[in-house]
């Protein structure tokens, strides 16, 4: 996966609070499913603290607790973004310029998705943190992984996650997996946008929280498919190429989230389906597939369909 070099960056959808003072609150309070707002690694960790009886599952999105907004000690500082990564070139040598141009180039196709729908896409910024941040849905710490907040319809996350992939999980990982992870996060914002994130609710292998993950999964193909011909604001597309290999490191890390392999292999041994919220790594495998392959919205319909995979 190459960038354009010549293609213009930007940084204003992404605000850096980095060293600012954290001010998330523990795991130790309550982690709520649903709408996005558990990550991949705060998903292990329910699994295993649900088995010890240290997670409560209130009922809404995002995690309980806490104040909206930027937290007590925390500041946006993107002096460093906006002085180094200006271009596309930048973002083929540099990590954070890369995560700004996946970023800008997700937001500018639902941008335009939703103007040939005759509809507006409002965009939204994502916050790069370490350690703990506050957010519209409450306190977070890194361990909850990458979350969309549907309170403040923002997305949350500490780089050091796809560090976490590749460790923990055992991910190829690489640059497209990491595109893969936030342009599902940016999948629930377009569900917040549309009305659906309310339909996510409930656990098991048909609850609408499954549902909606895995509509999730399936935008973040249908970006994928049109990543490399959707212009950004300075006319040109941010990405020249995504090859068969990147594709198959993102199917690769979707086959390691999945609801079965998280609970079998990370969780204690044992499958329990009527915990499942993200859906199986069949299902999230096929999901992304089905809108990487097609390149529709509309073929990401898991709430019309009795048939998840």
């Amino acid at each position: 996966m190459r960038f354009d070099d010549d293609a213009g960056l930007d940084t204003s959808e992404v605000q850096d609070l980095r060293g600012s003072g954290g001010g998330g609150g523990g795991i130790g309070g309550r982690v709520a499913l649903g709408g996005g707002g558990l990550g991949v690694v705060g998903l292990i960790i329910y699994f295993v603290l649900s088995q010890l009886g240290g997670v409560s599952v209130p009922s809404g999105s995002g995690l309980s607790g806490g104040l909206g907004g930027v937290g007590a000690g925390q500041q946006v500082d993107n002096s460093k973004l906006d002085s180094e990564c200006k271009k596309g070139a930048d973002a083929n040598k540099n990590h954070d310029c890369a995560i700004v141009a996946i970023v800008n180039s997700v937001q500018d196709y639902w941008a335009q998705q939703f103007a040939r729908s005759g509809s507006t896409y409002r965009k939204a910024p994502t916050k790069f943190f370490n350690g703990g941040v506050r957010t519209g849905c409450g306190s977070a710490t890194s361990d909850t992984g990458p979350f969309y907040c549907p309170a403040d319809s923002e997305v949350y996350i500490d780089l050091s996650f796809f560090d976490e992939l590749k460790t923990r999980f055992g991910a190829q990982g690489g640059l497209f997996t990491e595109s893969y992870v936030l342009a599902h996060e940016y999948g629930h914002h377009v569900q917040n946008l549309l009305g659906t994130s309310k339909k996510g609710t409930g656990t098991g292998p048909t609850s609408g929280s499954v549902r909606l993950e895995l509509q999730a999964d399936c935008y973040a193909g249908v970006w994928a498919n049109h990543a490399s011909t959707t212009p950004t604001e300075s006319g040109k597309p941010l990405i020249t190429d995504i090859t068969q290999d990147d594709v198959a490191a993102a199917l690769d890390t979707a086959s390691r989230i999945g609801d079965d392999y998280i609970q079998e292999k990370l969780g204690g041994g044992q499958v329990d389906r009527s915990k499942f919220t993200h859906g199986t790594s069949a299902q999230r495998k096929k999901w992304f597939t089905t809108g990487f392959q097609t390149g529709e919205p509309a073929r990401c319909d898991t709430f019309g369909t009795s048939n998840l995979g």
